[in-house]
C-alpha cells in the first residue's frame, strides 16, 4: 500500500513537471546556469557583475514591437527594471511574453552613451512604441546597464 502511495505520488510529481514544460518557451542558446542572481543585486552594484553570465528570472514588462531584439524585465524593488537586448533576428522576443516570467541568462553589460547616442536611442524608442519624443529632454550622455541576453525561457 505504501508503495502505491509513493507511485502515485512521483506520478503527479513527473506530471506536473511535464505539464510546466509545456508551458514554457525557449529562446536562444539552453540555459547552462543554476544559481540565479537577482535584479536588485546587479542594479545595486553593477560594476561588480559587468562581463560576468548571470542567470536572472523576473516578470516581462515590455518586448521591443518591431523586431522583438529585445525585452525589459522587472526587478524584485518596486520600478525597478533590467533591459535583455539580443542580436538581431538571431533571437527574437514575442510580444506575448508581456505579462508572464522569464528566466534570462546573459552577460551584463555597460554602455557609456554620449548625449548624442541617448538622444537616438530615445527617439528610436518612441518611434518603436508610437510614442512621441522631445529631444531638448536630454541634457547629458548617461551609463547604462543591461544584459546581452544568450538564452531565455518564457513561462506562462
Amino acid at each position: 500500500m505504501k508503495q502505491i502511495f509513493v507511485i502515485i505520488i512521483l506520478s503527479m510529481f513527473v506530471f506536473a513537471c511535464a505539464k510546466q514544460a509545456e508551458n514554457a518557451e525557449t529562446y536562444g542558446q539552453k540555459i547552462t546556469l543554476t544559481e540565479q542572481t537577482d535584479i536588485a543585486a546587479i542594479l545595486g552594484n553593477p560594476e561588480e557583475f559587468v562581463g560576468k553570465k548571470v542567470l536572472i528570472s523576473g516578470g516581462v514588462i515590455d518586448v521591443c514591437a518591431k523586431k522583438g531584439c529585445w525585452m525589459e524585465i522587472a526587478g524584485s524593488n518596486n520600478g525597478q527594471k533590467i533591459k535583455i537586448k539580443v542580436e538581431d533576428d538571431v533571437i527574437v522576443f514575442p510580444q506575448t511574453a508581456k505579462g508572464k516570467t522569464a528566466l534570462v541568462e546573459g552577460e551584463v553589460e555597460v554602455l557609456n552613451m554620449s548625449k548624442e547616442e541617448v538622444i537616438a536611442n530615445k527617439k528610436h524608442h518612441a518611434e518603436e512604441q508610437g510614442e512621441t519624443f522631445d529631444e531638448s529632454t536630454v541634457s547629458e550622455g548617461k551609463t547604462v546597464y543591461r544584459i546581452k541576453g544568450f538564452g531565455a525561457v518564457i513561462k506562462s
